[in-house]
């Protein structure tokens, strides 16, 4: 078969001013003037893409936070290492988070703070030495507050928070778990066995840690089953909370509870496959919506938090 190049003389055109686009000067950037305010700032964000999703997902806390329902910060260790953690407390004391979830590793890096101020130590320099993760007071301290505890009944959550919270610790207003020991909001702490410091130590009682991470999974069960117009955000976690988190849903839908119209957030610097999918997709197919941001937490943070100031 033989080609030419096509005809195109009969080509049917139409004008620009007929056509839907999706970009308009209205919904443009707007220069910020020196001296302006932080809503001013925020309103001279362009409307497109992230922004807009920004804006919805605000839109979904102020209005799940309006009508009292629940806004769980899912999160890994990383945003306390950063330093976020005046952040979430300001939220939680505003009510406006109203339970958290986290991995192993956050009440390690919660409770360094709360005990001396300072957190995250170089992993290479120690790991050659054989002393990475060897701080007494760490292990010791920690786990000590794990069994005492969950021999009251409680989970890990409430068991480090009260810890804290009753400590002479100098920076103890600066936990978050003893922070939500104090609001009395569900704080659940969900363990991998082998992947914490504190398991490096004596002190660590397997039965025990997984008796009080048992108790936790159980607690968030119940938050989740109430989340029906309420919001999920995951902080930066790559797996263990989005698979703790789809589970939970599991569970509750499976005993009866309506849980379908509700925001879920992943919030992370990449988009991991677990969020994407156990955070993002696969919870909300049914009605709900679902947001991803992209940055760092350091910046991004802090931005939807300032945001929801303003509105709420």
């Amino acid at each position: 078969m033989q080609y030419k190049p096509i005809n195109v003389n009969n080509i049917q055109t139409y004008s620009i001013k007929e056509r839907k686009s999706k970009a308009s000067l209205d919904r443009f950037c707007k220069v910020y003037a020196k001296g302006g305010t932080f809503n001013a700032f925020i309103s001279s964000l362009p409307d497109f893409l992230a922004v807009s999703d920004l804006r919805n997902i605000v839109k979904a806390v102020s209005n799940a936070y309006k009508n009292k329902r629940p806004v769980i910060l899912g999160m890994g260790a990383h945003p306390i290492k950063v330093g976020l953690s005046p952040l979430i407390i300001a939220l939680m004391r505003k009510g406006i988070i109203t339970a958290v979830a986290t991995n192993g590793a956050s009440i390690i890096h919660d409770f360094e703070i709360s005990y001396i101020g300072e957190t995250s130590e170089d992993v290479i320099s120690e790991l050659t030495s054989g002393k990475f993760g060897m701080a007494k007071e760490t292990g010791q301290l920690l786990n000590n507050s794990i069994k005492e505890g969950v021999s009251k009944g409680r989970g890990i959550g409430e068991s480090v928070g009260g810890f804290i919270d009753s400590s002479n610790f100098s920076y103890k207003d600066w936990s978050i778990f003893a922070e939500g020991h104090r609001l009395a909001i569900p704080m659940t702490v969900h363990v991998a066995i082998g992947t914490d410091i504190i398991h490096m130590h004596p002190e660590a009682d397997g039965a025990i840690i997984g008796e009080g991470s048992l108790r936790d999974f159980r607690l968030l069960t119940s938050v989740v089953s109430d989340l029906e117009g309420g919001v999920y955000i995951n902080l930066g976690s790559a797996v263990i909370l989005p698979e703790v988190f789809l589970k939970a849903l599991t569970i509750a839908r499976n005993l009866g509870h309506i849980v379908e119209d509700f925001t879920t957030v992943n919030m992370d610097f990449f988009q991991h496959y677990r969020p994407r999918e156990n955070v993002l997709k696969r919870p909300t197919i049914i009605k709900g919506r679902n947001y991803s941001l992209t940055g760092h937490h350091e910046i991004m943070f802090p931005l939807l938090a300032g945001m929801l100031m303003e509105e709420i």
